[in-house]
């Protein structure tokens, strides 16, 4: 039996069967440790997809809910550590964070559209804002912007949260072709000339627009995208609940949407 076996050895149908053999071997430890390798990667940083999750926790709305933003960001997680090339101009974490987030905030964005009615309520608002501005020289307060849109300062802070809900992506998301508030606020890895020169530009009218807001709304704004608080620890800073800082940060937002469209326009 010893001798048939060495013989069907040596007659096997090609000279580098043995050598095949030792690459497949080699093909799977590797290809074990590479998992190995991922999912060490992703039980690593899944403390970040919660951190990421409780900074949208105030966009969430029935039938979403937080572990439905977990389950969507962990994917993202897992699809990161399976494409991640050591040799992309980024370190895992930092693309881990854009995958994650990216996923995120395409399932908010599944459940963010809004009625016709709260969108012109939000068209509304702006314009009126936009009008007093440029009738006084200052933006309003929300008590004289209700007054003048006729509805109560609650109903106007609903409207500044529907306006936040509709914005969610393009005010806290990263992508190729808008900057924004959170990534300017942060720092980031080095971008190209060109995008360096819009972001500069972008920083500068954001500061200014940023200038210009409360002092109150101005802290919470730094707070919350360059401190990277979450709304309940910026309450326990102010010593004020969480729904208002959230008013608040919903109107901060509104003011300064209204305050870079003025300055993009002139």
């Amino acid at each position: 039996m010893a001798a048939v076996t060495k013989k069907s050895t040596q007659e096997l149908p090609f000279p580098n069967a043995e050598e095949c053999l030792k690459n497949r071997a080699r093909d799977a430890y590797n290809g074990s440790r590479d998992n190995t390798a991922r999912s060490e990667m992703i039980l690593q940083f899944i403390p970040m997809v919660h951190k990421i999750v409780q900074r949208a926790v105030t966009y969430i709305k029935p039938p979403l809910s937080y572990e439905d933003l977990v389950s969507a960001g962990t994917v993202g997680l897992i699809k990161a550590a399976r494409d991640y090339n050591p040799s992309f101009q980024a370190e895992f974490k930092t693309y881990a964070y854009i995958r994650v987030k990216g996923a995120v905030l395409d399932e908010l964005r599944n459940f963010s559209l809004l009625p016709a009615n709260v969108d012109k309520q939000i068209k509304d608002a702006s314009k009126t804002s936009i009008e007093i501005t440029n009738q006084t020289g200052k933006a309003p307060t929300d008590e004289e912007l209700a007054d003048k849109l006729q509805i109560t300062v609650d109903k106007l802070y609903q409207t500044f949260e529907n306006a936040r809900t509709k914005n969610f992506v393009s005010i806290d998301s990263t992508s190729d072709n808008s900057l924004s508030i959170g990534s300017t606020l942060i720092a980031s890895d080095t971008p190209s000339p060109d995008k360096q020169l819009e972001q500069s530009e972008l920083i500068e009218k954001l500061t200014e627009a940023i200038l210009q807001l409360s002092e109150r709304q101005r802290q919470i704004i730094i707070l919350y995208y360059h401190k990277e608080l979450t709304m309940k620890q910026i309450a326990e800073v102010f010593k004020i609940t969480e729904p208002r800082v959230s008013q608040l940060h919903s109107s901060a937002l509104f003011n300064l949407s209204v305050k870079m469209r003025k300055l993009k326009d002139g």
